[in-house]
Protein backbone atom coordinates (compact mmCIF):
# COMPACT_ATOMS: atom_id res chain seq x y z
CA UNK A 1 0.00 0.00 0.00
CA UNK A 2 1.54 3.37 -0.60
CA UNK A 3 1.55 5.46 1.93
CA UNK A 4 3.32 8.66 0.26
CA UNK A 5 1.25 12.25 1.65
CA UNK A 6 -0.70 13.64 -0.45
CA UNK A 7 0.00 18.01 -1.00
CA UNK A 8 -3.68 19.60 -1.27
CA UNK A 9 -2.55 23.56 -1.54
CA UNK A 10 -5.60 26.16 -0.80
CA UNK A 11 -5.56 29.49 -0.21
CA UNK A 12 -6.31 31.00 3.93
CA UNK A 13 -9.28 31.97 2.92
CA UNK A 14 -10.24 28.55 1.77
CA UNK A 15 -9.01 26.79 4.47
CA UNK A 16 -10.42 28.65 7.41
CA UNK A 17 -13.71 28.16 5.97
CA UNK A 18 -13.10 24.97 5.05
CA UNK A 19 -11.57 24.22 8.57
CA UNK A 20 -14.83 25.80 10.24
CA UNK A 21 -17.34 23.85 7.65
CA UNK A 22 -15.33 20.03 9.23
CA UNK A 23 -15.67 21.79 12.65
CA UNK A 24 -19.36 21.94 12.28
CA UNK A 25 -20.02 19.32 10.20
CA UNK A 26 -17.77 17.02 12.55
CA UNK A 27 -19.43 18.20 15.92
CA UNK A 28 -22.30 16.65 14.75
CA UNK A 29 -21.77 12.96 13.87
CA UNK A 30 -25.04 12.43 12.76
CA UNK A 31 -24.52 15.19 9.84
CA UNK A 32 -21.80 13.44 9.06
CA UNK A 33 -23.31 10.00 8.30
CA UNK A 34 -25.73 11.84 6.42
CA UNK A 35 -23.55 14.27 4.44
CA UNK A 36 -20.96 11.43 3.98
CA UNK A 37 -22.38 8.19 4.19
CA UNK A 38 -19.18 6.26 3.40
CA UNK A 39 -17.16 5.47 6.77
CA UNK A 40 -13.82 4.64 5.03
CA UNK A 41 -13.82 8.76 3.84
CA UNK A 42 -14.03 9.73 7.35
CA UNK A 43 -10.25 9.10 8.30
CA UNK A 44 -9.24 11.74 5.26
CA UNK A 45 -11.75 14.25 6.77
CA UNK A 46 -10.78 13.69 10.05
CA UNK A 47 -6.96 13.83 8.85
CA UNK A 48 -7.50 17.45 6.98
CA UNK A 49 -9.55 18.55 9.90
CA UNK A 50 -6.48 18.25 12.08
CA UNK A 51 -4.05 19.83 9.68
CA UNK A 52 -6.22 22.75 9.01
CA UNK A 53 -6.98 23.14 12.70
CA UNK A 54 -3.18 22.91 13.47
CA UNK A 55 -2.00 25.14 10.82
CA UNK A 56 -4.31 27.94 11.12
CA UNK A 57 -3.59 30.68 14.19
CA UNK A 58 -7.61 31.80 12.87
CA UNK A 59 -8.98 29.24 14.99
CA UNK A 60 -7.84 30.73 18.35
CA UNK A 61 -8.01 34.37 17.79
CA UNK A 62 -10.48 36.53 19.58
CA UNK A 63 -12.38 37.79 16.45
CA UNK A 64 -12.89 34.30 14.23
CA UNK A 65 -15.86 35.12 13.61
CA UNK A 66 -15.14 38.52 11.83
CA UNK A 67 -12.42 36.63 10.49
CA UNK A 68 -14.54 34.10 9.18
CA UNK A 69 -17.23 36.05 7.36
CA UNK A 70 -14.49 38.22 5.41
CA UNK A 71 -13.27 35.37 4.41
CA UNK A 72 -16.23 33.91 3.29
CA UNK A 73 -17.32 36.99 1.12
CA UNK A 74 -13.43 37.38 -0.02
CA UNK A 75 -14.30 33.69 -1.75
CA UNK A 76 -17.80 34.56 -2.56
CA UNK A 77 -16.81 37.30 -4.56
CA UNK A 78 -14.37 35.36 -6.11
CA UNK A 79 -16.71 32.90 -7.43
CA UNK A 80 -19.79 35.04 -7.80
CA UNK A 81 -23.03 34.71 -6.28
CA UNK A 82 -26.43 33.07 -7.27
CA UNK A 83 -27.57 36.18 -8.10
CA UNK A 84 -24.77 37.32 -10.56
CA UNK A 85 -25.91 33.77 -12.15
CA UNK A 86 -29.20 34.15 -12.63
CA UNK A 87 -28.85 37.63 -14.17
CA UNK A 88 -26.15 36.13 -16.24
CA UNK A 89 -28.63 33.25 -18.03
Amino acid sequence: MDEEPVIIKLTRDQAFVLSDWLYQVMMQSDKLDAIVPDRAVWPGIYAMSGTLETTLSEVFMPDYADRLERARRRLLETVGSDEDDEAGA
